[in-house]
């Protein structure tokens, strides 16, 4: 199989956060009449450049793509997979929406998260659903996320007294997809890093439960893509997560035997094929 798409943005460069890091962003262009914006949040360890096969999805469907590297991963500043508070991600994802609409303040928005990055738009949307046409969660991380339980422990015991101490999560890359050229490029990567400290895990682990608590203020149209299989963040969370929201329109795609990254998983092709269906559809109402 081909490695997986790397595609060079046409333009990148940092926007400022609310506590002055400068964070690296890129921004594709459309190959067809612009129609729509996705806003890309990469997930754990990751960079918004493991992307380009959805963005070449994309982008001859005239849709501007746009991706930023969460602090402390990839091209942006700070200590690698360390926050202080959740809101730092969600007051990042706003100063980067910002971002995008001094560029394109016309054209409908939606929101993407992939993973950490799916738990991090799904609290974002629940607490800034302006300006917002929809959003897309992939195997977002809605319970128990596939890390040693030794881990999670030892997050809660050191959050309080050292919350930056950091360990290896031992992210398992064999559980990412099941085309092999993908867990080899991810090895190979040198933007890539399993680091967590342990005051993100408890961040991430009040997170999960506060957006559960929270479902029933849902009211945005919302698309879950998730692999039967995935071991990273198991798809009870997505089940859990929408059938609490009372919002009606709604759609969990299942991927049978799918691993943690649907696009980057032997079903890409269908995958890119429901996101672009989804899309279409709420272009219309956006």
């Amino acid at each position: 199989m081909p490695a997986p798409k790397r595609i060079l943005p046409d333009q990148s460069g940092t926007f400022r956060t609310h506590d002055h890091l400068d964070l690296y962003f890129a921004h594709w262009r459309a190959t067809a009449p612009k129609r729509g914006i996705i806003a890309l949040v990469h997930g754990f360890g990751e960079h918004c450049g493991r992307y380009g096969n959805l963005i070449a999805a994309l982008l001859p469907q005239g849709f501007e793509v746009y991706g930023f590297d969460l602090r402390g991963h990839g091209r942006s500043p700070g200590p690698r997979g360390h926050i202080d508070t959740w809101a730092q991600y969600r007051n990042d994802v706003r100063a980067y929406i910002q971002t995008i609409r001094d560029e394109r303040p016309n054209l409908p928005l939606f929101l993407y998260g992939h993973s950490m990055g799916g738990l991090i738009v799904l609290d974002y949307a629940l607490h800034h659903p302006e300006d917002l046409s929809g959003v897309i969660a992939s195997g977002p991380v809605l319970a128990q996320p596939g890390v040693a339980p030794v881990l999670l422990l030892i997050s809660r015991i050191v959050s309080r007294i050292w919350p930056s101490f950091t360990l290896d999560t031992g992210l398992d890359a064999e559980a990412l997809s099941r085309d092999p050229d993908v867990v080899r490029d991810y090895l190979e990567d040198p933007l890539v890093h399993s680091k967590a400290s342990a005051r993100l895990g408890t961040e991430l682990s009040a997170t999960v439960e506060w957006v559960h608590e929270h479902a029933a203020q849902w009211h945005l149209p919302l698309l879950i893509l998730h692999g039967e299989a995935d071991k990273l963040a198991p798809l009870e969370g997505s089940q859990r997560f929408i059938e609490r929201v009372p919002f009606t329109d709604k759609t969990l795609r299942v991927y049978p035997g799918g691993f943690h990254e649907p696009h980057n998983d032997l079903q890409k092709d269908q995958v890119f094929a429901d996101i672009i269906q989804w899309l279409e559809a709420h272009l219309t109402t956006a």
